[in-house]
């Protein structure tokens, strides 16, 4: 079994430091990465000085992970705040300010949102794993967790650690399966609400889009919060967004709400570019007999009434949520469920959308 970011952060805990506490709960723990079988990490000490001190404990760390099964290399590096001054503040949301042009990062060739009508649909878990199997398929990509409300990313995607900003402006995002990785839950405790109006949720949006040290890249995968609110309202209207990927599961009620989403992407002028059917169906691990739980079909006959077409029709999964809560997505794997993912992404990268 994969190791995640829970399994590293108990190992780490092992280790006291000489004044009590430890790396995780004096939060000294940053960037946090796991690529496969190799994770690597930063260790934040409160002074130059007190990181002179901390090579022994560096060295600890790196060999009480290296002892977890699935790890065959990790890389700790020592880090410090600079003596003249803490680092900068970095504040996240605020009212938007105003824009020379549409919002679209240096380096990123297309932003590709993935939607839906509705939540309880497996929108994130889409997007979470789409990205790592256009990463697989060797496409440079970004994932943005505009979920603000319900930042689920930092999870499904096994990141943890406050992002860094050299000057309090330019936010250096984490990296965690191939995929560079930008969320506001990586600036606030996992169990803290975000109570915010529009307005601020607009200057996040902003931030996290400008702001972002994206790099270069082939694609950037948005996943929207569920519904037709002021996040997508602004996405369609202030950034160069290159289509949208719609996500809905067969029976009728959530199609409702996704014909809502294709509707308002109509009114952005905003192309779909096409249909995910998530939790298509079931396969009995006794009987291997396929049961539609949520009906069957639905989206793939909403798509040829829309002339568009269905991206992918996926089953419902307990190794897609046991691998979405553990931290690793299961398109990174080799199983089933990572072919199906394979399949949409090598559909997106021969389609020119990715």
């Amino acid at each position: 079994m994969a190791t995640t970011q829970t399994d590293i952060q108990a190992a780490l805990e092992q280790l006291t430091l000489p004044d009590g506490g430890t790396l995780i709960s004096r939060d000294m723990l940053r960037a946090l990465r796991i690529d496969g079988d190799k994770v690597s990490f930063v260790i934040e000490a409160p002074s130059p000085e007190i990181a002179k001190l901390m090579e022994p404990l560096r060295r600890a760390a790196e060999a009480v992970v290296m002892e977890l099964d699935g790890v065959s290399a990790v890389s700790a590096a020592l880090t410090a705040h600079g003596p003249a001054a803490p680092a900068p503040s970095l504040k996240i949301g605020g009212h938007a300010k105003p824009q020379a042009g549409p919002m679209k990062p240096a380096g990123v060739k297309r932003i590709l949102a993935v939607a839906s009508g509705k939540g309880g649909v497996g929108k994130s878990t889409v997007a979470s794993n789409l990205a790592v199997a256009l990463a697989r398929k060797g496409r440079k990509v970004g994932l943005l967790d505009a979920d603000i409300y319900g930042p689920s990313q930092p999870r499904m995607m096994g990141a943890s650690g406050r992002p860094a900003s050299p000057d309090g402006k330019t936010i250096e995002p984490l990296h965690a399966h191939g995929v560079t990785l930008m969320s506001i839950g990586f600036l606030l405790a996992e169990d803290k609400a975000v109570i915010w109006r529009g307005p601020m949720l607009m200057g996040a949006l902003q931030q996290m889009l400008g702001q972002v040290n994206w790099g270069e890249l082939d694609v950037l995968i948005v996943d929207l919060p569920p519904g037709t609110g002021d996040v997508q309202l602004t996405l369609c209207t202030k950034a160069e967004l290159s289509g949208a990927i719609v996500v809905s599961t067969p029976q009728d009620v959530a199609l409702l709400d996704a014909r809502k989403a294709m509707d308002m992407f109509s009114t952005l002028k905003t192309p779909v570019l096409g249909l995910i059917e998530n939790m298509s169906f079931f396969t009995c691990p006794d009987c291997g007999g396929e049961h539609h739980i949520f009906g069957h079909g639905g989206v793939a006959a909403e798509a040829e009434k829309m002339g568009l077409p269905l991206l992918g029709a996926l089953p419902i999964d307990l190794e897609t949520r046991l691998a979405g809560d553990s931290g690793t997505p299961v398109a990174a794997g080799e199983g089933v469920m990572a072919q199906f993912y394979g399949r949409i992404a090598e559909g997106l990268v021969k389609g020119g959308m990715a």
